[in-house]
């Protein structure tokens, strides 16, 4: 009667130094084990953004910091859009006040033609038209 022989045993010290020279980077370029940490490392980076939710998504960006957008009409004056939230309601020379506080640091000294509103439907004011003139 033969026996088989038992397999080879793995001790565990030699599993737990295998995996301290992974940790390591301990094993040379062109060896199987770094292959092997090598695509590690590349699995977890091509396939990582499937699972994992890094949080890494870019923020909206308003289109208009400012809350100002500045066009020329036909004659070359300037005509600024402005959205109502940047003014605070008002009467006639409170408004033109705060809409000049808003266009002098794009433009510089100017006068200020006309203004409308812009209103929706519901005659609520989106914001606001203001034809300048450079002085």
């Amino acid at each position: 009667m033969t026996s088989a022989a038992p397999a080879p045993s793995l001790s565990m010290n030699a599993v737990w130094r295998t995996i301290r020279n992974y940790v390591l980077w301990s094993y040379e370029r062109g060896t199987l084990h770094y292959d092997i940490m090598v695509t590690l490392i590349l699995i977890f980076i091509f396939f990582s953004p499937y699972w994992i939710n890094f949080n890494d998504k870019p923020k909206p960006r308003n289109s208009h910091p400012t809350d100002v957008v500045v066009t020329t009409d036909t004659q070359g004056r300037l005509l600024y859009q402005i959205e109502a939230a940047a003014i605070s309601a008002g009467d006639d020379s409170a408004v033109r006040a705060q809409l000049l506080h808003m266009i002098e640091p794009i433009s510089g000294h100017v006068s200020i033609v006309s203004y409308e509103t812009v209103a929706d439907r519901g005659g609520h004011v989106q914001g606001y038209k203001v034809l300048v003139q450079r002085q």
